[in-house]
């Protein structure tokens, strides 16, 4: 950062639930661009495969679950929370988050399960398809949301918001994702919109997105 040649900046992950998880402690760790760092200490973690619960290896995309001293006992009085946020032992908190570790032991946040598109029987990380769109010039700003289709389940669509002046097109941005992901992960419809609805925090609200799909027809390809 030339600009700023004085100023580290370094990734970290944590949650409300299990305080500090994982994070950087130096720039060479920090090369790792789309990483979030390694475990923090006293933290042990493994990624299950959400269908069959089995634990995967490196480089396999599954839930993270976590267990260590840091880690909350449960939700007060909500029987029903912590069911789902436990394992069935009780012994690891599921942290709902699509994850894999590379073989450096480097964490790398996918995407939230629940917001998932199933496509088939497929699940489709908006975030990833997000963060191609935002290579486009022309695109500001994007979101990705499931759009119901009765043959597959859902699709992902997009909206996004165009440079001022930009002739993109609804098929440019189809076909852009389409050459760079498997057939399962394609954009399947385009909506232009002026701004994408976020949250004080800068979380994308999606379900205002989906409702706004589902407010009206929409063609899909």
């Amino acid at each position: 950062m030339a600009r700023f040649p004085r100023v580290e900046l370094q990734m970290g992950y944590g949650s409300t639930e299990a305080g500090g998880i994982a994070r950087m402690i130096n720039m060479e760790e920090c090369k790792h661009v789309s990483s979030v760092g390694r475990l923090s200490e006293n933290v042990e973690a493994k990624v299950v495969d959400v269908v069959s619960m089995k634990a995967l290896s490196v480089g396999q995309q599954g839930e993270l679950w976590l267990r260590g001293p840091a880690i909350m006992t449960g939700y007060l009085g909500d029987i029903e929370a912590n069911s789902s946020t436990f394992s069935s032992d009780g012994c690891w908190l599921r942290t709902g988050d699509l994850c894999y570790f590379d073989s450096n032991g480097f964490l790398y946040v996918v995407d939230r399960l629940k917001e998932m598109i199933k496509y088939k029987a497929y699940q489709v990380p908006p975030a990833e398809l997000e963060h191609l769109l935002h290579s486009l010039p022309d695109i500001v700003d994007v979101a990705v949301v499931p759009y119901p289709q009765e043959d597959v389940g859902q699709i992902p669509m997009a909206f996004v918001v165009k440079q001022p002046k930009s002739n993109l097109s609804e098929q440019q941005v189809i076909d852009f994702v389409a050459n760079q992901v498997s057939p399962y992960k394609k954009i399947r419809k385009v909506v232009f919109t002026n701004s994408i609805p976020k949250s004080a925090s800068g979380k994308i609200l999606r379900r205002e997105l989906t409702n706004i799909a589902l407010s009206g027809p929409i063609s899909t390809q």
